[in-house]
């Protein structure tokens, strides 16, 4: 269930998106476009707010009006990337995956490494939708695709990753102006 947003009295997704720090230039054009329509359908933009997927969802999000929280592991807001609506330092190194997929009503992995891993299983085992695109397979202990109740889908285009995140919800009445659904 999507969270409220107090001031608007309506609720609003919450769409995390991760994936390496190191990305190269597909994963972030990839997570740029995921952070751009996640945002044209309302969505607050949830990631680890640091370089890489983090910097470039948080890029495509703010370039079409919208919200990006920054989860970041050490101590320093400042540490964050400049395209972060708001800087959260948690003092929590890789900690707080599990905050960021607790925080998110669906997850979207752009490419992947350990901590993507680990926050992909985080929000399968809470129950989250996860969309991975150009990333990893998840297979059970022999070795076939692993049976996630419909959670997990592996994805070929951001617009079907961020569809997948939000559960194919519409769109968010109070997106950005102009903006198209």
């Amino acid at each position: 269930m999507p969270s409220t947003d107090r001031r608007a009295g309506r609720a609003r997704p919450y769409v995390g998106v991760v994936g390496p720090g190191d990305a190269d230039e597909e994963e972030r054009a990839h997570a740029r476009a995921v952070g751009a329509l996640a945002a044209r359908r309302g969505a607050i933009v949830v990631c680890g707010g640091l370089g890489g997927v983090m910097e470039a969802c948080a890029e495509g999000a703010t370039s079409e009006g919208g919200t990006v929280v920054g989860l970041l592991p050490g101590d320093d807001r400042g540490a964050g990337n400049e395209h972060l609506t708001v800087a959260l330092a948690t003092g929590l190194g890789q900690l707080r995956n599990g905050l960021l997929v607790r925080s998110c009503d669906g997850l979207v992995a752009v490419g992947g490494g350990w901590g993507t891993m680990s926050e992909i299983a985080l929000a399968l085992r809470t129950g989250r939708p996860v969309a991975v695109l150009r990333g990893w397979r998840v297979t059970g202990p022999d070795g076939t695709i692993a049976d996630t109740g419909g959670l997990l889908a592996h994805v070929a285009s951001e617009e079907a990753a961020v569809a997948h995140a939000l559960g194919d919800v519409a769109p968010f009445k109070g997106a950005a102006e102009g903006a198209p659904a």
